[in-house]
């Protein structure tokens, strides 16, 4: 299966799916392009490093039917199949979700549903959780809603900040994420209403 990652930002969990590419963790899936919203994310040179198609589609001045008729066209160029948003900062529209029908997976550093939205890690050290994660789950319509595949729990520990936490939430994605990849690419999810099985 050929995947798409959309990108916004530093591209951590990015670099996780190249690595795991490089040591044969992804087959049969196979990253094929990276596209970002913003011209300036490091994300692009991670891609580029990695001798991945780069792209940009500016998302400013650009009504959401252009911007996403855009991204399509330069997925369907390369004959993606699966599409994976690793700190992709746009919310998708309907019109393009229905082009992947579970096949767009997010990761989210929260253990959904609960803190969805931006600042997740901020909201759970606001609400003084003692546990929170990362969720894997595929993209539906809703912000964040979408059926879950796969959850890691992280602690919270006293005297914690916002850089901590996020590290080590950082650290679960890394290693979640290309799992989850994998087992998409090799067919291995199905859904069942908002249950998902994984096979083995």
């Amino acid at each position: 299966m050929k995947l798409g990652v959309l990108v916004s930002g530093n591209g951590t969990n990015l670099q996780a799916l190249i690595d795991a590419q490089a040591d044969g963790k992804l087959a049969p899936g196979e990253l094929a392009i990276v596209i970002s919203n913003n011209p300036e994310a490091p994300a692009l040179a991670r891609a580029t490093a990695a001798k991945l198609p780069a792209e940009v589609v500016d998302h400013r001045g650009l009504e959401r039917p252009e911007f996403e008729d855009r991204m399509l066209a330069l997925l369907a160029a390369q004959g993606v199949e699966g599409v994976i948003l690793a700190g992709f900062m746009r919310v998708l529209s309907p019109h393009f979700i229905e082009r992947f029908p579970l096949r767009i997976l997010n990761t989210h550093p929260s253990l959904l549903p609960a803190f969805p939205g931006r600042d997740a890690v901020g909201q759970a050290l606001a609400h003084g959780v003692k546990v929170t994660g990362v969720t894997i789950h595929f993209v539906d319509t809703s912000l964040d809603g979408g059926p879950i595949i796969a959850q890691d729990p992280v602690p919270v520990f006293e005297g914690d900040d916002a850089d901590r936490l996020h590290s080590r939430i950082q650290s679960a994605e890394h290693r979640l994420l290309p799992e989850v990849v994998q087992r998409l690419a090799a067919g291995k999810l199905s859904c069942q209403g908002r249950t998902v099985r994984r096979a083995e």
